[in-house]
């Protein structure tokens, strides 16, 4: 009896149930515009720090600008100056011009205008009452005249460390630079005689250019003595020397005679050198290509152009009137391997030349500074970083 009674109720809920009306299904519509209303009544709901009823004052958000692109200047022109001769131009060799810039106004390096003069000599005659152009050869009173009064002018003699790294990499040197260099072979009492004194009294030193062919013992021993002191330093002047390179010479003649000079030094003098001083003046495009192959840094002619500074070489395209019997370099392709020289005889009288190059170069540069910097920010300090500001 139970058991029906529940029975039947059950029937009945179901039945109830059955009769009621469906669900509605909602309307997007009114849904979202019942979400909107209610989202706005709570923006309008005043807060603790707003009077009653009111809202508060929308904030400006800033809005980012765009950064303004810079456009770099245009750079300045290479320095040039009417003291040299005309047909001798000055050649840079630097080719990227960030690095240009960066060493150039790098306060660690050398200064704009920093000159380098680079000096020939020959024989030295100390009975001698006068020099001797046509046989090279000056006088030893003319000698001492001529280091006397580069003294006196503020001349401070380098090495060819000094200079290869000052070319290169514009490397701190004194602003008015001397490199002295003696051609040939000899024995020690020639730097003994005529350039000891200046290394002892001011701390010059002077490139010898040496010949690799002699075998002499006793006097490779004399030298090498003397550049174990420090103070003469030793460079190739070839091989055998007397044959001069042109554009005749082979390419194993010129290997024999350049890579020749550094066997011999480095047998002799335990070094390497780094500056090839052209036998006779002679050298071609080809000799500088073996050169550089070989290792070497510099190299110097018998060319009197002018002095250099960095990325600054006085060069002639053609054979000319203003130097008749000198090769022009602008063919070799290579300004640091074809580098000028005066002659010792005739060096005193260009002394104040050098010195006015020098001073029109830094005028020059102080001129064009600001607008170099703002090229080097704009371009060259993104990738090679900002340039130091103290020394």
């Amino acid at each position: 009896m139970k058991s029906r009674i529940i029975l039947t109720f059950s029937l009945f809920a179901a039945l109830l149930t059955s009769c009621q009306p469906a669900a509605e299904t909602p309307d997007p519509s009114v849904a979202m515009t019942a979400a909107f209303e209610t989202a706005f009544a709570q923006i309008n709901i005043p807060t603790a720090s707003s009077p009653q009823g009111e809202t508060p004052a929308p904030v400006d958000t800033p809005i980012p600008t765009a950064t303004a692109l810079r456009t770099p200047p245009a750079l300045p022109g290479m320095f040039q100056t009417g003291i040299l001769k005309p047909n001798d131009i000055p050649r840079s060799y630097v080719q990227d011009s960030c690095q240009y810039l960066k060493n150039k106004w790098d306060p660690n390096k050398a200064d704009p205008g920093t000159v380098v003069m680079v000096i020939m000599s020959h024989r030295i005659n100390k009975d001698a009452a006068e020099s001797d152009f046509a046989n090279l050869t000056i006088s030893s009173r003319d000698l001492k005249r001529l280091m006397n009064d580069l003294h006196d002018a503020g001349f401070q003699a380098i090495n060819m460390q000094q200079m290869a790294e000052f070319m290169y990499d514009n490397a701190s040197i004194p602003p008015l630079s001397v490199l002295i260099i003696v051609d040939d072979r000899a024995s020690a009492s020639k730097y003994n005689d005529h350039f000891r004194s200046y290394y002892e009294d001011w701390g010059w030193h002077v490139v010898n250019a040496y010949i690799g062919l002699d075998e002499r013992a006793d006097l490779w021993a004399e030298n090498a003595a003397l550049s174990a002191e420090g103070w003469v330093d030793y460079q190739a002047h070839g091989y055998i020397h007397n044959i001069p390179i042109s554009e005749g010479s082979t390419d194993d003649f010129i290997t024999a005679e350049m890579g020749g000079a550094i066997n011999s030094l480095q047998k002799y003098m335990n070094k390497t050198p780094i500056a090839y001083i052209w036998p006779g003046g002679g050298f071609t495009q080809r000799a500088v290509e073996i050169g550089t192959q070989l290792g070497y840094k510099l190299g110097f002619t018998v060319n009197p152009r002018g002095p250099v500074m960095y990325n600054w070489v006085p060069q002639a395209d053609t054979f000319n009137d203003d130097n008749p019997y000198a090769i022009p370099e602008t063919p070799a392709g290579n300004p640091l391997m074809t580098l000028p020289r005066y002659t010792d005889i005739s060096a005193r009288d260009h002394i104040d030349a050098v010195r006015a190059i020098g001073q029109e170069a830094a005028a020059y540069a102080q001129q064009n500074k600001a607008v170099e910097l703002e090229y080097y920010d704009i371009v060259c300090a993104p990738i090679y970083g900002a340039l130091p500001s103290n020394p």
